[in-house]
């Protein structure tokens, strides 16, 4: 993770120094591990304060003035500018529109993919700035891989969530197309329909609708990363807790169907350690991907139930299913709180 409050190029933290950063990625390759940088491009904390006391001086290798910062930033004085997105109000909001912040960032990041070996990119906050600047910066490092987190809320009524999600899923189709599909966008509907779903005992039912599949969520489960967790919504932060001893629930739906899914890292080393390793090793021996086909077989108040490629079934909920055994042959391969996953043999 690049943090944000940190000079650039400098990743000498007290999790360790850049060498042993170097070293731990080279570590990861030789097992065939690929790793991405959190880098944090919209925003960056100042390190010094300008006449009026505003913190909007920046120092290290990129030290930037005011001018680095968008001039409709209600904060920090900026006098770039106006953003081309979102504003972040914790830091100065950056003016991607200047020349001199676009090349020293591509320069940030080449540096990272060559020197310490990143393959790819997780872009904090993609929303805050145009999307032709991602590219920009994305045609600039040649990532193997790259998400941008694109966070949007999900439309609610009286504290529930809606059934019509229509003006959500337009909202990051439109942020996806503005991406130029370089990105795969990590949207917040899989994470919040999930933690909304959880909550209800009507999971067979919501998911039955097919807007509300993964395959519509946000726009196409081919350019989508998937996930039920992340550093701001669990662990020490806990804004938006998925809910607890459901969660087990939530990875048997991801890792059992298309997109791409992203297991929370403090679930790795959780008591769920052995059943998501159990789902992430029946994923790959079937080869479930994001093109993978989804036939929902059942979809009650209680119970959801679907056959992914031909080969593997999943149910969750506490309902009954269980797939019938005709020319295939289901042999029980995971199981937990309300939910069992089949094999086909």
């Amino acid at each position: 993770m690049l943090i944000l409050n940190l000079p650039y190029f400098i990743l000498c933290v007290r999790y360790g120094s850049v060498e042993e950063l170097k070293d731990l990625v080279k570590k990861f390759h030789e097992v065939g591990i690929r790793v991405l940088g959190d880098a944090v491009l919209n925003h960056r904390c100042a390190h010094y304060q300008n006449v009026n006391g505003i913190w909007n001086i920046f120092g290290g290798h990129l030290s930037w003035d005011d001018r680095a910062i968008v001039c409709d930033d209600p904060h920090f004085q900026g006098r770039g500018n106006k953003s081309s997105g979102d504003s972040f109000h914790a830091a100065p909001n950056i003016d991607h529109s200047q020349e001199f912040v676009r090349k020293d960032l591509k320069d940030w990041l080449c540096w990272l993919r060559k020197e310490v070996g990143y393959d790819g990119w997780r872009l904090d906050f993609v929303r805050g700035f145009w999307g032709g600047y991602v590219k920009d910066y994305m045609e600039a490092s040649e990532p193997y891989f790259a998400v941008g987190e694109y966070w949007d809320s999900l439309s609610y009524e009286y504290g529930e969530m809606e059934y019509n999600q229509d003006a959500h899923r337009q909202r990051l189709l439109i942020g996806l197309m503005i991406q130029l599909e370089l990105l795969v966008p990590s949207m917040s509907l899989q994470k919040e329909s999930f933690t909304q779903l959880c909550k209800s005992v009507s999971t067979g039912a919501c998911l039955m609708r097919k807007e509300n599949h993964l395959e519509y969520l946000g726009g196409g489960h081919l350019v989508r990363c998937i996930i039920i967790e992340n550093h701001d919504t669990g662990s020490t932060q806990g804004h938006w807790r998925f809910p607890s001893s459901k969660e087990m629930q939530g990875y048997a739906y991801i890792l059992t169907h298309p997109g791409t899914p992203a297991v929370f890292y403090d679930h790795i080393f959780s008591r769920y350690k052995q059943e998501i390793a159990k789902l992430i090793s029946l994923r790959c021996k079937c080869k479930i991907h994001c093109r993978s086909t989804v036939k929902i077989t059942k979809a009650e108040r209680d119970v959801y139930a679907a056959i992914i490629d031909e080969k593997v079934a999943v149910k969750i909920g506490p309902g009954h299913y269980e797939p019938s055994n005709g020319p295939k042959k289901w042999i029980l391969a995971a199981e937990g709180q309300d939910y069992k996953v089949w094999e086909a043999s």
